[in-house]
């Protein structure tokens, strides 16, 4: 054991890299998935039937598809058809973007129809705007009902960010597979990779439970009950 710490001692600042990079993948993948989420749920429920059949075709596909294989034609197959060359790094958040959102998509979709019909009739019939009403009755109490699912989208997410290691990433995944070989011990490098990634996703997940608890206390709603529909659609 006491080779095995030396060896991580030593090894400490291509593991800090390591967890950078898996951070930007993490962060960067989750503010992209968030936004192609919340895009693409609204237009599923468009009143026009072809922008709700357009979602549900983009959907499909991206949740329809390996991420693996999404990220191979990002970085391999692009420069050779249009000449599109992105960093590795963009890349990665790109490709996890788009498929987490894809899934996200269903959360926003699936969260706003689950706000009871009262609200939408009630808001209707104070002659509110299709935005206004979206904005300022149904989207709140949406937004509380989806975090649910977006916590454990998130866990996903980040677990997912070791596929970077397909396009020479040097992730965390990479590192401590590079850790393993210098310290000569399969079973002590994956433990510390498995409770790098453990931490990491701890926090992501306690940081989107304290958003879910404020948007339910500003709401009136149980904190302690989580919203099972958000999540059901993973």
């Amino acid at each position: 054991m006491g080779d095995q710490l030396e060896a991580l001692k030593a090894f400490l600042p291509e593991l800090t890299d390591g967890v950078i990079t898996t951070l930007q993948l993490s962060l960067g993948g989750a503010a992209l998935a968030f936004l192609v989420s919340v895009t693409l749920g609204l237009l599923s429920i468009a009143p026009i039937g072809f922008v709700r059949w357009v979602s549900t075709v983009i959907v499909e596909f991206f949740r329809g598809t390996s991420l693996v294989v999404q990220l191979f034609w990002l970085y391999y197959v692009l420069p050779i058809l249009f000449d599109i060359r992105w960093d590795a790094v963009i890349t990665g958040i790109v490709a996890l973007g788009l498929n987490y959102g894809a899934y996200g998509a269903e959360i926003v979709r699936g969260s706003i129809n689950n706000v009871d019909k009262g609200q939408w009739e009630g808001a209707t019939a104070l002659n509110m705007s299709p935005a206004t009403r979206m904005r300022r009755v149904i989207w709140p109490q949406a937004w509380a009902l989806m975090l649910s699912g977006y916590n454990n989208l998130l866990v996903m997410l980040i677990k997912g960010t070791a596929v970077a290691l397909f396009i020479s990433l040097q992730d965390l995944a990479f590192q401590v597979d590079e850790l393993r070989r210098d310290s000569g011990s399969t079973l002590f490098a994956y433990g510390v990779g498995f409770l790098i990634y453990y931490l990491i996703a701890l926090l992501g997940s306690q940081g989107v439970r304290v958003l879910e608890k404020r948007a339910r206390r500003k709401l009136g709603m149980p904190v302690g009950s989580a919203h099972a529909g958000a999540g059901a659609s993973l």
